[in-house]
């Protein structure tokens, strides 16, 4: 297992997790926005927000994207997890467990206080992991 910057891999290899990752949550954005999401997470002048892949046999396995924002609460900068998501034939081998330990550790470097993460209420395999790598804070997300 290897793990890379987003902006070391092709776009395709991202794009095919990428896309798996929206159906899973049963999204399908437009080309323009995957485009403009690529661009954010791999150029330099988007310097907040980043991604880092997996390889496993020269393929690209799982994929993660952080976004680093300021917070009142703090004087270092948050780091979001926003998505994670790991090519279903390599589930349960400790691809998205490593992607974690590397954003945390990456961050860690950046001097973010904090890396933190939502997950939707039903999936149940994602806070088995994440129950033995982070805690439950109990707040709510509200959208408008």
């Amino acid at each position: 297992m290897k793990i890379k910057p987003l902006s070391e891999i092709d776009y395709a290899s991202w794009l095919k997790l990428w896309k798996a990752y929206q159906s899973f949550y049963q999204v399908n954005l437009s080309e323009e926005i995957n485009l403009q999401t690529w661009a954010k997470l791999t150029q330099q002048k988007h310097q907040h927000m980043y991604g880092f892949a997996v390889y496993i046999a020269d393929q690209v396995v799982g994929i993660v994207h952080v976004i680093e924002h300021d917070s009142c609460w703090t004087l270092a900068p948050y780091a979001y997890l926003q998505d994670l998501y790991t090519d279903e034939h390599y589930r349960g081998m400790g691809v998205a467990k490593a992607l974690i330990e590397h954003v945390k550790q990456y961050t860690i470097q950046r001097g973010c206080d904090r890396v933190y993460w939502l997950t939707h209420q039903d999936n149940q395999v994602a806070q088995a992991l994440y129950d033995g790598m982070a805690r439950k804070t109990g707040f709510i997300q509200y959208r408008i």
